[in-house]
């Protein structure tokens, strides 16, 4: 994906056998060098130079800041992290009103800059969204799309509050259980944790990680749900913002049933997009001549899953719920999904195999869609969810809302509007309907939109530019399909390294040209 082209000497008046005995010297000198360079791991083997910090969060005891040290060693879980990061973990206050009181264990999991000591930047902390999606287990998995940043970071990450390791929520039949039974086994198996795993106590914790990690201020890359964290914590610690990136924003400006209807009528415009495609380009397409003859198809589909699901295989079937949500995950991956939807459904309505769709569905970035989980991702999604939003509808705004996000689209609406009930019996009161973000002060952030994005829409990656402050919202555009654009767009992952390795922002108004353009 790089547009680095390899250097060529233009050195003149050598001869050709001088300069081959010249390269296999230099070779053989840089081979003995790196070998020396580096451990049997492969790691740098020179003097690091460990960074320190000089501004501790305020109001907190010396035992957590100056006192606390951040103990590094080998992870052990999970699998893929043993070869080549490190695992720690981070005392915190569980109730940051109480710092002296009661404190948690924050999973934290680090892969080691590979660039010279005198060109690291510090610590770039990722949160791969949600909320729900484990840090610990999402740094190996997604770390071939930030690894080419290790010449200039330590790339770390973290189970949130609620999350993986950290105060793990439990919402299933017993305290073991990862299952998800409703509020009131959350409230019996977490209710000693529940008031705290919001995303402002998350912020906070952000903010002792920074410092603990060595860096004056946050250097930061949000993703989806990564960027409400992001955004709160520009918010609290305005002087302490590094170089942060926010991609896929969410809206916030949109309370938690605002954003439900505005994600179904995008996820319906990228299925609508998906469908003129695949009637224009793919032979035997399996949605057929368009847009309104899809929303057909996938009617009688639907009714025919929810009479008779499919199997999925590992035992697993697919209903009418589930078909949306598969369908959603493909196209949350951009064209590239597409010919793969194609497929798989045509797998489906024609041998009743749900398989190929099940087998592409997303299991990183959809945690909130997930209808079971193989950790605790949903219990976690809820109570985050629950402890940010403030709305407890009655069943009148209910039965409203529900209508609404139904009507607004023919294929998604009946999947999406079950989504509005996730907190109505919840046993404790939210923090706010709409979070602030304004962080007047701070420096340029960088928000990231795509205007394809059937999980995040665009207009509110305007609205989180314009309400982190003037001179701090910084939009870049990219006329992408899919949720996400970086790296998979040259031009968006060339403009948001520059920003990380020079803290420089692309000029205002700056768009990428992309599968949309």
């Amino acid at each position: 994906m790089s547009d680095v082209q390899p250097m060529r000497s233009g050195r003149p008046g050598l001869s050709i056998g001088v300069r081959v005995i010249a390269v296999v010297v230099l070779v053989a000198i840089g081979a003995v060098a790196a070998w020396l360079q580096r451990d049997g791991s492969g790691r740098s083997a020179q003097p690091r130079t460990e960074f320190t910090a000089s501004n501790p969060p305020a109001g907190l005891p010396a035992g957590l800041t100056t006192g606390q040290h951040l103990r590094w060693t080998r992870c052990t879980s999970p699998p893929a992290a043993r070869a080549d990061y490190d695992c720690a973990t981070m005392k915190a206050p569980l109730d940051y009103r109480k710092p002296d009181g009661r404190t948690i264990d924050v999973a934290l999991i680090r892969r080691k800059a590979t660039g010279p000591n005198n060109r690291r930047i510090g610590s770039l902390v990722l949160n791969f969204g949600g909320p729900g999606v484990s840090g610990v287990s999402g740094l190996p998995e997604l770390i071939n799309q930030y690894e080419h940043l290790l010449d200039r970071y330590d790339l770390v990450s973290f189970d949130p509050r609620g999350v993986g390791a950290t105060i793990p929520v439990r919402c299933g039949k017993t305290a073991h259980d990862t299952g998800y039974e409703g509020g009131d086994a959350c409230a019996e198996h977490s209710g000693a944790f529940l008031p705290y795993v919001g995303t402002s106590h998350t912020a906070r914790d952000l903010d002792l990680l920074r410092y603990l990690l060595g860096d004056q201020r946050l250097h930061y890359f949000g993703v989806s749900y990564g960027t409400a964290l992001g955004a709160d914590y520009a918010h609290l610690y305005p002087s302490h913002v590094g170089r942060l990136v926010l991609e896929a924003p969410v809206d916030p400006t949109e309370d938690f049933d605002e954003k439900k209807l505005s994600q179904v009528k995008a996820v319906q415009a990228a299925f609508d997009r998906f469908a003129a495609h695949c009637a224009g380009r793919i032979r035997h397409c399996p949605t057929g001549s368009g847009p309104e003859e899809a929303a057909r198809r996938m009617a009688r589909l639907a009714d025919r899953l929810e009479k008779k699901p499919a199997p999925a295989g590992g035992g697993k079937t697919l209903d009418g719920d589930d078909l949306a949500y598969a369908v959603s995950d493909h196209l949350d991956r951009g064209t590239d999904g597409w010919a793969p939807l194609a497929k798989a459904l045509t797998a489906l309505i024609d041998h009743n195999d749900g398989r190929p769709l099940n087998k592409g569905s997303d299991t990183i970035g959809s945690a909130d869609r997930a209808a079971t989980a193989p950790d605790n991702s949903r219990a976690a999604l809820t109570a985050i969810t629950c402890a940010d939003s403030s709305l407890r509808p009655d069943f009148a705004r209910l039965d409203k809302d529900e209508a609404r996000i139904k009507a607004a689209s023919p294929v998604f609406g009946a999947a999406w509007s079950t989504g509005i009930y996730l907190c109505y019996d919840w046993p404790f009161d939210g923090e706010r309907a709409t979070p602030q973000v304004d962080a007047d002060g701070a420096a340029p952030v960088l928000v990231v939109g795509g205007t394809g994005d059937p999980t995040t829409p665009y207009p509110g990656a305007r609205h989180m530019a314009r309400a982190l402050g003037e001179g701090v919202g910084v939009l870049l555009t990219a006329e992408e399909e899919g949720h996400g654009s970086y790296p998979q767009n040259r031009c968006v992952m060339k403009t948001v390294d520059h920003y990380l390795r020079t803290g420089r922002t692309p000029a205002a108004g700056t768009v990428c040209r992309g599968s949309m353009s």
